[in-house]
């Protein structure tokens, strides 16, 4: 299993991090199931949000089985597309950025008229399969003794039971709870220094957007190894 968190964007670390995963499997044994996981956030901030979910919709190397989360981000685009004054608060935390990556025209955002002008634009330019990757991105995965949700989970809940809202934005009492949850929670959602491996969760999320870093864990049984990309090598190597 391997779990990468937030993305945001950047085209450039998910080709690096896509490209070390294949070196990692090639490494390892033969697997009958191997699942790659991404934490929900691939869009936003960044300036290729397109490109990555290009590079989502293409088959996953080694034959592994793909699996996309739906974060917080994923969501405002969701519901952009019913509703624009969402736009108000979508374009605050990245959402330009995701409509200039499809090709949106500069235009003025003042009034509820310019927001539904843009979403009607946008979904001009919005590739069905694009379109029909964002609505099937899941709320949450299991797998053995943990559970995969993009922000986490609300304590005192059973998993089976916790809201999609609290699944895609939870983050203070989430984060600070030191309990069992019922299984170990892998996450993104709340940038971190480095990843955070924690006795009752997991936090990938390395705030790729920010930092040029994103990483990604390797579950394998109760053993968790850490992956990571950074942009410091991208300059480098240009």
């Amino acid at each position: 299993m391997y779990a990468i968190g937030d993305i945001h964007g950047h085209a450039d670390l998910l080709r690096r991090m896509l490209a070390m995963i294949d070196a990692e499997e090639a490494r390892r044994p033969p697997a009958t199931w191997t699942v790659e996981l991404f934490l929900g956030d691939v869009i936003d901030r960044g300036p290729d949000s397109r490109g990555v979910v290009d590079m989502l919709l293409a088959p996953p190397g080694g034959g592994r089985h793909r699996v996309c989360l739906r974060g917080n981000h994923e969501d405002c685009l969701l519901r952009f597309l019913e509703e624009p004054s969402v736009l108000a608060n979508w374009r605050a935390f990245g959402g330009l950025e995701t409509l200039a990556s499809y090709g949106l025209s500069h235009r003025p955002l003042s009034t509820l008229d310019d927001f539904d002008a843009a979403r009607i634009e946008f979904l001009s330019k919005l590739p069905p399969a694009h379109k029909t990757f964002f609505e099937h991105t899941w709320m949450f995965y299991e797998q053995g003794g943990f559970f995969f949700a993009h922000a986490g989970v609300r304590p005192g809940i059973p998993l089976n039971e916790q809201t999609a809202e609290d699944l895609m934005y939870i983050r203070g009492p989430f984060i600070s709870y030191h309990g069992d949850f019922g299984k170990r929670i892998v996450h993104g959602h709340t940038p971190a220094a480095a990843v955070e491996i924690l006795p009752n969760r997991i936090n990938v999320d390395t705030g790729a957007y920010a930092t040029g870093r994103l990483s990604c864990v390797v579950i394998e049984g109760d053993r968790v190894d850490v992956l990571s990309v950074d942009r410091t090598a991208l300059r480098e190597r240009a």
